[in-house]
C-alpha cells in the first residue's frame, strides 16, 4: 500500500466528514490575532507558549503538515509570512478558504512532510510541526529536511504522540482495561490483524504509526536541533489520559 496516497485521501475524506482538525477558524478569531490575541495548537488541548515563538512579524514560516483552516492563517494574521506545506489538498483548500474570506495571503503547497526539496536550503525560520507526524511511517527524513530548510539559529516547534498509547489493544482500553498488545515502534499495517485494519479502510480513516521516543526526540538532536523546550498534554479525553499525558511538544533551536 502506498501510504501518501492512501492518508491523502483520507484527509480529503476527514474534511469531508468533519473532522476538528479540519474546521476553520472564524472571522473573530483572525480579527483577534490580528490585534496580538492569538493562540495555537501543537498538541490537542495545550496552547503553545507564546514565549516559544520569535517575534512572527515578517518572519518566514513553515506550518509542516498543518492545513486546516486553523494554526496557519492564526500566524498569518500575526504578520507572519506563511507557507502551508501539507499532503492533502482539501486541507490546503481549507486554510486558503480562510485567508481568502478575511484578506491574508499566504502560499500554500502539496506535498510528503518527509520531503522539503521543493524548498532551498535555508528557507525558513520557524517550522510549525503539529501531531502529524504519527501518519507517516518513518520520521527521521522529517527532522533531516526540517533542519536543512532551516536557517542556523531557527526554531522548530513540534507536537507528536507519546508511543505508550500505541501499546494497548484499542478495544479493551476504551473499556478501562490495559493490556499491552503491541510493540514500540506500531504500525497499522503490520501490527493489526487484516480484519481489524479493514475497519480502518473501509471508514477512511488516515493510518497511523507509533514512533519511538528515541525516533522523536533523539531524531531532532541527530538532525542539528538543540532541543530548548517541551511540555506534555493530557490531550482526547481517552481513559489512558487519566493517568499518563499522551501528547508533548518540543522547541528545538536549529544550530
Amino acid at each position: 500500500m502506498n501510504v501518501r496516497d492512501y492518508n491523502r485521501a483520507a484527509w480529503n475524506h476527514q474534511v469531508a466528514t468533519g473532522n476538528r482538525w479540519t474546521l476553520p477558524v472564524g472571522p473573530e478569531v483572525i480579527a483577534a490575532a490580528r490585534r496580538g490575541e492569538w493562540s495555537v495548537l501543537l498538541t490537542p488541548t495545550k496552547p503553545v507558549p507564546r514565549e516559544w515563538f520569535p517575534p512572527l512579524v515578517g518572519l518566514d514560516v513553515l506550518c509542516l503538515a498543518s492545513g486546516g483552516g486553523q494554526q496557519v492563517p492564526i500566524l498569518a494574521a500575526t504578520g507572519a509570512n506563511v507557507t502551508s506545506f501539507d499532503n492533502s489538498p482539501a486541507q490546503l483548500a481549507r486554510d486558503r478558504e480562510v485567508c481568502d474570506r478575511d484578506g491574508l495571503t499566504i502560499t500554500t503547497l502539496e506535498g510528503d512532510m518527509r520531503d522539503l526539496s521543493v524548498f532551498p536550503d535555508a528557507s525558513f525560520e520557524l517550522i510549525f510541526h503539529p501531531c502529524s507526524n504519527g501518519f507517516v511511517p518513518d520520521i527521521l527524513p522529517v527532522w533531516r529536511e526540517a533542519a536543512r530548510v532551516l536557517r542556523p539559529g531557527g526554531t522548530l516547534l513540534a507536537g507528536f504522540t507519546n508511543p505508550v498509547l500505541c501499546l494497548f489493544d484499542d478495544a479493551k482500553m476504551e473499556r478501562g482495561e490495559f493490556v499491552v498488545r503491541h510493540r514500540i515502534p506500531y504500525s497499522d499495517l503490520t501490527s493489526l490483524t487484516d480484519e481489524e485494519r479493514r475497519w480502518y479502510t473501509d471508514r477512511n480513516e488516515p493510518l497511523c504509526f507509533g514512533h519511538t521516543l528515541a525516533d522523536q526526540i533523539g531524531g531532532q538532536l541527530e538532525a542539528g536541533f538543540l532541543l530548548a523546550g517541551f511540555y506534555e498534554d493530557g490531550g482526547e479525553k481517552w481513559k489512558l489520559s487519566e493517568y499518563i499525558p499522551c501528547f508533548a511538544a518540543t522547541r528545538a533551536i536549529r544550530v
